[in-house]
């Protein structure tokens, strides 16, 4: 229980909400480096991966290729990009790019590939081109799945964004690697505490987000209570 005392005191002291060490500046790091890590897997990811989605081609390798990423650990690809480019908060990008890249690839390519014939054709039917067909019809189907890629992909990069305060970058990693050198295992636990409830925060948005954005008709949302749930079954890709 002493223990916890000393986490709650640390908290309540003024020192620690000041400065370019205190929280607010600390967690503002944090979510700055994560976002632009994730922003920038966005940009690189899901163009290429729906498109190839929408033909139904090449996806195999696409996500075969990006997965392979995944049997490198994070802090592997830090080392070697702290190496080559030094330490600062270029490698810490390149680690957390990385690893956001093979949820936004995988989801993105089954939830346009898993899209309904029907759909398509109904589209075409309609007139559309393929890229009225992708945009308009297609991707409002598998943005659920796209959307769980880019939950995976954010909560993933706000967790081990702490390794940036290995290559002498910032963000909540700080008070664990400072931490851990001083052997103050209360700051230890406080930094490895907000890591965790910024990540759940992440998750808790993000849903958030996808609940008002996916249309109605592709939830269970607005439906009576002995309505049958009719629309595009979609299972979600989370990597393992």
């Amino acid at each position: 229980m002493k223990f916890i005392g000393d986490v709650i005191a640390w908290f309540f002291t003024a020192s620690h909400w000041q400065g370019t060490n205190g929280i607010p500046h600390r967690m503002f790091e944090h979510v700055v480096m994560s976002g632009a890590a994730v922003g920038a897997a966005l940009l690189v990811a899901l163009p290429p991966s729906l498109y190839l989605g929408h033909l139904r081609r090449f996806g195999s390798i696409a996500i075969n290729f990006t997965n392979a990423g995944r049997a490198i650990p994070s802090f592997a690809v830090l080392v070697l990009a702290a190496q080559i480019l030094g330490i600062g908060a270029e490698p810490a990008f390149i680690a957390l790019f990385v690893l956001a890249i093979p949820p936004l690839v995988t989801n993105s390519y089954v939830g346009m590939a898993d899209v309904d014939p029907e759909i398509r054709e109904s589209a075409k039917g309609m007139g559309m081109t393929g890229w009225q067909s992708l945009w308009h019809v297609e991707l409002p189907v598998a943005l659920p799945v796209v959307l769980a890629g880019v939950r995976t992909a954010a909560v993933q990069v706000v967790a081990t964004a702490t390794l940036a305060a290995l290559v002498a970058w910032g963000g909540l990693g700080r008070y664990i690697i400072d931490g851990l050198a001083q052997r103050d295992f209360v700051q230890v636990f406080a930094g490895a505490f907000m890591v965790a409830l910024l990540s759940v925060l992440t998750e808790l948005v993000l849903a958030l987000l996808q609940r008002f954005t996916v249309s109605a008709g592709l939830t269970h949302r607005h439906r009576g209570k002995n309505e049958p749930f009719v629309g595009a079954a979609t299972a979600v890709v989370e990597p393992t």
